[in-house]
């Protein structure tokens, strides 16, 4: 399971509403508002998170 950088609700890889690439990595979201969201100020959602 990923973790939704937006919301935080864990989500299935293989049945994630939206995906999106950073910097080399997958996230993984909920849905697609999530993924916009994400998609305007990434940093902001990636700051909160380690690893």
């Amino acid at each position: 399971m990923a973790k939704d950088p937006v919301c935080g609700m864990e989500v299935d890889e293989k049945k994630a509403a939206a995906t999106s690439e950073h910097k080399g990595k997958t996230y993984y979201f909920c849905a697609p508002g999530c993924k916009k969201a994400f998609d305007e100020n990434p940093e902001k959602y990636l700051k909160h998170q380690h690893g």
